[in-house]
């Protein structure tokens, strides 16, 4: 017989009654039933129930052990009666009465519960991770993100790429987020980066040659953390040579398509090909560039029947060149309950307030302030145009868009919530297309890249001579599924001469350029194909299909939010020797 186990606990069934077995696991929970104690013991794999009579050896060990010891027993297989078949467990037709246990490892007390599940703070259970990873749907949520990783692998090599691996040493590159520095001891006062993304890595071998890329790549990037965003993630790192724009929709569609369709449990999945919404068009509509399109509903500006209309606060703000007021329809929305309710959470995120118009039975026009105020053939005009009727409300935003843009997408989500009208079980993507080239810097005033520096602009050279900066679009791309960016793409910019305009209308000369992205240039110079890529996150893929919304939900290791490793207890200091071997001496910020 084996050491420890021949079976695991989550393997024994009906037509296994009779056998001798040996178990090992966890004790998940202990049950005292009138001199029997019953265990349900875990491992990776299930539970089995186990029975302990008094006159078994050990029994009184088994109990005063505290849950989250580690047991071996061995026992016989005996059918359960019918009235205590468990039918929501594997193992559930079955028990393991034990003759004989060992304790192999004796649990102290718990700082925290694994059997039930209850909330815990993040910091208990992020510093005793190994016992957050003991709870069900934190296991569940690893071994789903394993499978996810595995069926991504297979679907990218049966539609013919083939996965290489690129540095993890590198070097510093201007752009992005901010860079993770080593130190190089070999070389002083010389430091390596840690990979925002195999970006110029996986150009570069396309550049060699090498047709398609893939790698589920680790990504390192020194900005501020929230729910779904890590210090360091994983993507699924794409690139391929000879392609458009839509050959690489058409490439990655149905790996995206298929991998949530086999991990969704049913839940419908938007058919390829995705939908393509420019991404101007996704501002003016959805307030969003990754609008949550389960939430059916859509805004328009409505400034027309607000212009010279006796709203004074639309009317005066409508004199203005770039001002407009949209509209978010509000279906069922329609009495004053919601709309103060909807005023005041307006008011909480800082604004003055939240207009609106409602329409109920037997009130001509439309009720609330507006409607008073406007008229009632205004007042039509824009239930009209939004397509509502008796019992539905219609809220307004007004101003410069580019300032309100943002507050109009959150109250466009809260509505749908509000209202129900977001259907919570089902997975939309969409693709957000024809971003920007450029924009313009808020704080500096001047013009810099608005998504990716190495994207191919739309018009190429020509447009980048010939037209205003701030109006030439990019062949950038995002996927995005229920209100979360996926990825990020593009064309890339394959062509040295095109790029180093490109660089030079956001202020950086050809020797900067050539000091930054040196090798990616000169590799251009030596024939290189027109090529285009992508990178789903893998932290965030697997984020939606555990029905999850923070990452550190799906991550074995995370870290918290202040980017602290509280298991390893890192950040941490290092010695004086291992700072001089580096030759760097900390220079820590002055106390206030």
């Amino acid at each position: 017989m084996h050491a420890y186990r021949t079976h695991t606990c989550g393997a024994l069934r009906a037509g296994d009654t009779g056998q001798s077995v040996r178990l090992s696991g966890w004790i998940h929970r202990k049950r005292d039933h009138g001199g029997l104690v019953f265990v349900d013991l875990r491992d990776h794999y299930g539970l089995t129930q186990l029975v302990f009579a008094p006159e078994t050896p050990g029994f009184d060990t088994i109990e005063r052990l505290r849950a989250e010891s580690v047991i071996r027993v061995d026992g016989e297989v005996v059918a359960r009666t019918p009235e205590t078949v468990n039918p929501n467990l594997g193992t559930g037709e079955v028990e393991v009465r034990v003759r004989a246990v060992e304790v192999l490892s004796e649990a102290a007390e718990l700082p925290l519960p694994v059997f039930g599940e209850p909330d815990y703070p993040e910091e208990i259970r992020l510093k005793h991770r190994y016992l957050d990873l003991r709870r069900e749907t934190l296991h569940r949520n690893i071994v789903l993100r394993s499978k996810v990783i595995h069926s991504i692998r297979n679907r990218m090599i049966g539609q013919g790429f083939l996965e290489y691996q690129t540095p993890i040493l590198t070097a510093s590159s201007p752009e992005g987020a901010r860079d993770f520095l080593v130190p190089s001891r070999v070389h002083p006062g010389t430091f390596y980066a840690l990979p925002q993304a195999p970006q110029q890595f996986k150009q570069l071998l396309m550049v060699s040659g090498f047709d398609r890329y893939f790698q589920i790549a680790p990504c390192f990037r020194d900005e501020d953390l929230r729910a779904d965003r890590s210090l360091e993630f994983y993507q699924l790192d794409v690139e391929m040579s000879f392609v458009t724009q839509e050959d690489v929709f058409a490439a990655i569609e149905p790996v995206m398509h298929g991998v949530f369709e086999e991990f969704a449990e049913g839940k419908p999945v938007t058919p390829y090909p995705f939908p393509r919404i420019p991404y101007r068009e996704a501002m003016q509509k959805y307030g969003s560039d990754k609008p949550d399109l389960r939430n059916p509903l859509v805004m328009q500006d409505v400034s027309e029947p607000f212009r010279g209309g006796g709203f004074g606060v639309f009317a005066r703000m409508l004199e203005g060149p770039k001002a407009a007021i949209w509209a978010i329809p509000a279906p069922g929305g329609g009495s004053r309950a919601f709309c103060d309710r909807m005023n005041s959470w307006a008011q909480s995120e800082g604004q003055p307030g939240l207009g609106y118009i409602f329409w109920r039975e037997g009130e001509e026009g439309g009720a609330g302030p507006i409607a008073k105020n406007l008229g009632p053939e205004r007042t039509e005009a824009i239930r009209e145009q939004l397509g509502l009727k008796v019992g539905d409300a219609a809220f307004f935003v007004g101003g410069d868009p580019k300032v309100f843009t943002k507050f109009a997408g959150l109250a466009r989500t809260r509505v749908g919530t509000e209202l129900g009208l977001v259907d919570e079980n089902r997975f939309e993507f969409v693709w957000i297309v024809d971003f920007p080239m450029f924009e313009l810097n808020e704080e500096t005033g001047l013009v810099d890249f608005s998504h990716n520096p190495f994207s191919m602009p739309q018009g190429e050279l020509e447009a980048l001579n010939t037209r205003d900066p701030l109006e030439i679009l990019a062949y950038q791309y995002d996927i995005v599924c229920n209100g979360y960016e996926l990825c990020s793409g593009a064309i890339r910019n394959h062509r040295a001469d095109v790029m180093l305009r490109a660089f030079e209308i956001v202020g950086m000369g050809a020797g900067d350029v050539e000091s930054a992205f040196g090798g990616m240039l000169n590799a251009f110079r030596y024939g290189a194909p027109p090529h285009g890529g992508l990178a789903p996150g893998i932290d965030r893929i697997v984020m939606l299909l555990a029905g999850q919304t923070a990452i550190r939900e799906v991550i074995a290791f995370p870290m918290n939010q202040q980017g602290q490793d509280l298991l390893m207890s890192a950040p941490s200091g290092v010695g004086e020797r291992q700072l001089k071997e580096l030759h760097i001496r900390p220079a820590l910020p002055l106390k206030a």
